[in-house]
């Protein structure tokens, strides 16, 4: 279900974001507005998008989503309503990718999640998804790929 995770550091990145704090049943329904805000206004600005857009959930919570809705830009956005500047810094991870529809993305990733605790990673409460293809680039689910991340935390000596 998931390519065998690796631990890999990412590079820094700037991106256009929108936060989000909704109930998990009202996901689908602010995503998309979300993501067509955040484009419109990198285009308007001429920065973007440069890449595939992603999520970052803050913590998980059985009930709620606290993230945000991000596309990487090339240049720092300047804030047009809720569209805001991200700065993501370099950062070691735990990094898997999961190839099939969103009903079994859930799925992806508890499997994920079981695989870094079966491996001793000590990972942060942060959770990247980066939706490499989706809907908008292919008709097919199955053909579906999204990027799974969870920065590890360091231990000091």
């Amino acid at each position: 279900m998931i390519e065998v995770p690796v631990v890999t550091d990412t590079l820094p990145q700037i991106a256009a974001a929108i936060h989000i704090t909704v109930m998990r049943s009202e996901i689908r329904s602010v995503m998309g507005p979300g993501l067509g805000e955040i484009i419109k206004t990198g285009k308007a600005q001429s920065i973007g998008p440069t890449g595939p857009w992603f999520t970052h959930e803050f913590e998980a919570d059985p009930t709620t989503y606290d993230l945000d809705i991000c596309v990487p830009v090339s240049a720092a956005v300047k804030s047009v309503g809720r569209v805001e500047k991200r700065e993501i810094a370099s950062l070691k991870v735990v990094q898997t990718v999961y190839q099939g529809d969103s009903e079994r993305l859930a799925v992806a990733r508890a499997e994920f999640h079981e695989w870094i605790e079966a491996n001793g990673h000590d990972v942060a409460a942060d959770f990247y998804e980066r939706y490499i293809v989706g809907p908008e680039s292919v008709p097919d689910p199955g053909e579906w790929r999204t990027e799974l991340r969870r920065p590890i935390l360091t231990k000091l000596p």
